[in-house]
């Protein structure tokens, strides 16, 4: 008991019996929490799961009696508090960052922190920046403090080391897989070759996947094709090289003609009179 009351900052004050200046409201807590918060057989209230669940019994109950009349003002203690406010000093619109536990960096790479011996992750949008992270009643708060002031960007049950708290969609999207590859630019002729269209990403990565020479000519050639024809008919050509294995230096130009002058062929369907197929008559009889 003496632990506990070191840890909360308990005080021992004498008063004189009967006298509600002197004794203040530390017996009309004690009673208070003993009749309508700590669940006893006489009040039937059930056991809290968490501090946090206590906590929030208290502010309900501070909600409720604070909107009853008071026995001696007859006055709602909340009425009175709001004409308090008009002559108390307001507090700053922003907290000390104190208050918010202490300064930790999140990961460069991977979105987490270190606290207490636990490791937490936090959403991939603050990689590489400082958060402040306190520990409030059974969970462990991190907030952000960022333009627009501060805010909470996690909240997790506290652990140890080796049992990390991680959220999967606090790490973004998945990378592409090997198979998978985006073509990225990393130059101008790259740029204006890939905003062509998505034919020149598939010939890209077709090209790539042979081992085709001069690539980077090839690309610059279908840039110049692409401000000549436009970029559409250029895309479609790309696609259909990628689609046939033709990456030779004059094949492009050929597509791009044969799409201009290829007229729509003509519809041939084949009947079954022309069908080698020997049917299935055989097999009427299967299974009688």
């Amino acid at each position: 008991m003496v632990e506990v009351g070191r840890f909360y900052g308990l005080t021992f004050a004498s008063c004189v019996p009967a006298d509600p200046q002197s004794k203040g409201g530390s017996e009309a807590t004690v009673r208070i929490a003993s009749a309508d918060l700590v669940p006893t057989e006489a009040n039937l209230l059930p056991e809290y799961s968490s501090f946090a669940e206590y906590r929030r019994a208290c502010d309900h109950f501070c909600d409720e009696v604070n909107t009853r009349p008071h026995r001696t003002t007859r006055c709602p203690p909340i009425e009175r508090l709001a004409q308090e406010r008009e002559r108390l000093h307001p507090l700053p619109a922003q907290p000390y960052t104190a208050a918010f536990g202490i300064g930790r960096k999140v990961g460069e790479i991977v979105p987490v922190i270190q606290f207490d011996g636990g490791e937490y992750s936090v959403p991939h949008d603050y990689v590489g920046q400082e958060v402040w992270v306190r520990q409030h009643d059974d969970e462990i708060v991190i907030v952000h403090v960022g333009r627009d002031g501060p805010h909470e960007i996690a909240r997790w049950e506290p652990t140890v080391a080796g049992q990390p708290r991680h959220n999967p969609a606090h790490f973004g999207p998945l990378p592409e897989g090997p198979l998978q590859r985006t073509p990225k630019a990393r130059t101008a002729d790259e740029a204006a070759f890939l905003a062509i269209g998505s034919g020149a990403a598939q010939w890209l990565i077709a090209a790539a996947a042979v081992g085709s020479a001069r690539i980077r000519t090839k690309m610059i050639a279908a840039v110049a094709l692409a401000k000549i024809y436009g970029p559409h008919p250029v895309d479609r050509a790309l696609a259909t090289a990628a689609e046939l294995q033709r990456f030779a230096d004059e094949d492009l130009g050929q597509l791009l003609q044969h799409q201009a002058s290829a007229g729509k062929g003509q519809l041939c369907r084949v009947d079954d009179a022309r069908s080698l197929q020997p049917g299935t008559s055989g097999w009427a009889g299967f299974g009688e």
